[in-house]
């Protein structure tokens, strides 16, 4: 099984933590006029994702992407456990969370992709290790994956409202467990102009069935950004079983610069 290197990397300037705000109200605002373009996206052949939200947040956050997902023909599910603030809403264990899971699974007799923003899409790719069964890909929103949490302008506010210590051993048993590829497809969509998670560390390991897509924006708006929903879509439109890389041939290698490989 493939393991990244821990990289020693800064956190996101100073400059990008203040500009995310109105990065993300401009790429909220861009989805108005990107709205037909994006229907024109691959359809959805009606299998389950499941959405989770970034630290702090709730899943009306991910609201827009259930909306888009389901028009595209997916059955999106919220994770309705709040506010994301780690073990205090997922469980000490996760127990919460795979129970979500395992409900959303035998509801609809089919494997589950999940879509997991920031800490979402931490808690997604621990989720896909614990129940691959159920589990059709991963798609992470410039999730801190690797490296160490202190590479994020976040990492005191999550202790502080989590109670969950960067230092304490099971902490670490988990950041090291994810520094290890996920036993299901995954695809990590990143911005190098990201203000809150140091880019570097938002990546998948290289391996057969992991893939980068590096997008433009801000960290607070990778789900509103329609070149994320785009690519989104995109992974969730590949048949069970035969997943492939993101094509970036033609126009796309404007709009996606690299692999991050």
């Amino acid at each position: 099984m493939a393991t990244a290197a821990i990289e020693d990397v800064s956190r996101p300037s100073l400059f990008l933590a203040l500009t995310e705000f109105p990065r993300a109200m401009a790429e909220f605002g861009s989805m108005t006029w990107a709205s037909p373009l994006l229907m024109q996206a691959p359809k959805g052949d009606g299998h389950p994702v499941l959405l989770l939200p970034g630290f702090m947040a709730t899943e009306f956050s991910m609201k827009p992407l259930q909306t888009y997902l389901d028009k595209l023909g997916y059955n999106a599910f919220h994770w309705e456990l709040g506010r994301n603030l780690g073990p205090k809403a997922i469980g000490h264990n996760g127990e919460h969370l795979i129970a979500r899971l395992e409900q959303i699974h035998a509801e609809t007799g089919r494997k589950v992709s999940l879509v997991g923003w920031s800490l979402g899409g931490t808690l997604a790719r621990q989720l896909s290790r614990r129940r691959p069964d159920m589990v059709r890909q991963v798609i992470s929103l410039g999730s801190p994956i690797v490296g160490s949490p202190k590479s994020t302008n976040a990492w005191r506010a999550y202790q502080m409202l989590t109670g969950h210590k960067i230092d304490d051993p099971d902490v670490q048993a988990q950041l090291a467990e994810s520094h290890d590829v996920p036993p299901v497809p995954s695809t990590a969509i990143y911005s190098q102009q990201d203000g809150i998670v140091a880019w570097q560390n938002s990546r998948e390991p290289k391996a057969p069935h992991t893939d980068n897509i590096e997008v433009k924006g801000s960290h607070c708006g990778l789900g509103v950004n329609p070149t994320v929903l785009w690519a989104i879509a995109d992974r969730l439109a590949q048949e069970e079983g035969q997943w492939k890389p993101f094509e970036r041939g033609g126009i796309r290698s404007l709009l996606y610069p690299s692999s991050g490989h």
